[in-house]
């Protein structure tokens, strides 16, 4: 891996883990880590042949570093605190063009806040819903964006090609700027 991860997956619990496994499985190379590092060097024996295109980097800095700019980092960390604790902890390592995804259950008008803090500072922030289970999350979730053009851009191709088809189409779209993506994921939990 010369040039760099093409994403960042912090957070190795059940759907961190699959998702990371899914874009490995898709050709992409990842970088991941957790805050419990311990489960870094578990996560990568695990993954067998697919750790060939994963790193693994406890520490905050070297993970940053790992990813090719401009970086696509996806959280799969609880929300609320912890997640405004890592954009805290995160930032100064981030540059102009990186963008944050947040990939988990986060009240849509948090994401609205958090995507707020980010404007003008040429960094890009990312709600993200994911659907679907472990399962899904391994083999094909149903995704929901809400973020910049910018962040969409560069994340379509890598969501696009792990996400579940129907039709031949990914079950994954845009949806608007900021809190979309988790307003819709709310949307579909409470039909659910």
């Amino acid at each position: 891996m010369t040039k760099g991860a093409d994403i960042g997956v912090y957070g190795l619990g059940t759907m961190g883990s699959a998702l990371a496994l899914n874009f490995a499985d898709k050709g992409f190379h990842v970088a991941v880590s957790n805050r419990e590092a311990d489960w870094i060097s578990r996560f990568l024996q695990d993954a067998g042949p697919l750790s060939e295109r994963m790193v693994g980097e406890a520490e905050l800095r070297a993970f940053v570093q790992a990813i090719a700019r401009p970086r696509n980092i996806l959280f799969m960390i609880p929300s609320g605190a912890p997640m405004d604790a890592m954009i805290d902890a995160i930032s100064p390592l981030l540059e102009e063009g990186d963008t944050l995804i947040d990939g988990g259950n986060a009240d849509f008008n948090a994401t609205r806040r958090r995507s707020q803090a980010f404007e003008g500072t040429g960094r890009h922030f990312v709600g993200l819903g994911v659907s679907g289970s472990e399962e899904g999350a391994r083999h094909g979730p149903s995704m929901m964006v809400g973020g910049t053009d910018h962040s969409w851009t560069a994340l379509r191709p890598m969501v696009e090609a792990i996400a579940a088809k129907f039709e031949g189409d990914p079950c994954v779209d845009h949806l608007g700027p900021d809190g979309a993506g988790h307003f819709v994921k709310t949307v579909h939990n409470g039909i659910e």
